[in-house]
């Protein structure tokens, strides 16, 4: 796909997501893509869905704690002060444009887990302008060109991590997206303790991914 039509498709999430908000049970909006069938994927040609739940999922709630606690302490966002921490390390960052960041985090629970962030503090994905919607197709693309590339073309699971519907204007809290590979399996250990062993360095797996052409 051209960057065209990878905006189409981020568009129409977009449009989606709005529809799904003005229904008054929904709190959630899950936007997220499943690629391969280690990620669990069901039907062979490609997909991704939209899920609206009743409910803020526990993880969700969890997150959003850590993000309000961390608020109250220091008057800043988490996420905002995420992106000028490794901005600043640099060793984790796999492309920086205008708009989007695109790193691996510290301490990823899975080999080349890939974070995208937007660089303006917008809670929800709803919030992203036509413009926005536009460069981040284009970091999409080249991430999951190199991915493809440098992985040959793993299974993996990506998802839009947005505010629950109506917290919007939450100061503290930023969408962002979530890339995974599925090049490694959660075993005993991870199920019993949730504790993730994660067998690859980011500095070394973003720097393999910064020096892939495409």
């Amino acid at each position: 796909m051209n960057d065209v039509e990878v905006t189409e498709v981020l568009r129409a999430y977009r449009q989606r997501y709005d529809a799904m908000a003005q229904t008054p049970f929904v709190k959630s909006i899950i936007v997220f893509k499943n690629h391969g069938p280690a990620a669990g994927t069901s039907l062979e040609h490609p997909h991704s869905q939209l899920v609206a739940t009743a409910i803020v999922p526990r993880h969700m709630r969890m997150q959003y704690e850590v993000a309000i606690s961390y608020y109250d302490d220091n008057g800043r966002c988490l996420y905002s002060d995420l992106i000028v921490r490794e901005l600043e390390a640099g060793t984790r960052i796999v492309m920086e444009t205008e708009r989007f960041v695109v790193f691996h985090p510290f301490a990823s629970h899975r080999p080349f887990e890939t974070w995208i962030m937007p660089k303006t503090n917008q809670a929800s994905f709803n919030q992203a302008s036509g413009e926005d919607i536009r460069h981040l197709a284009q970091v999409l693309r080249i991430t999951l060109l190199k991915l493809y590339r440098g992985l040959d073309n793993p299974d993996f699971n990506f998802v839009i991590d947005s505010a629950p519907v109506g917290e919007e204007r939450a100061d503290f809290y930023q969408w962002h997206m979530r890339i995974i590979p599925r090049i490694s399996e959660a075993a005993g250990f991870e199920i019993g303790s949730g504790i993730f062993i994660n067998t690859a360095l980011p500095e070394e797996t973003a720097g393999f991914m910064r020096d892939l052409k495409v």
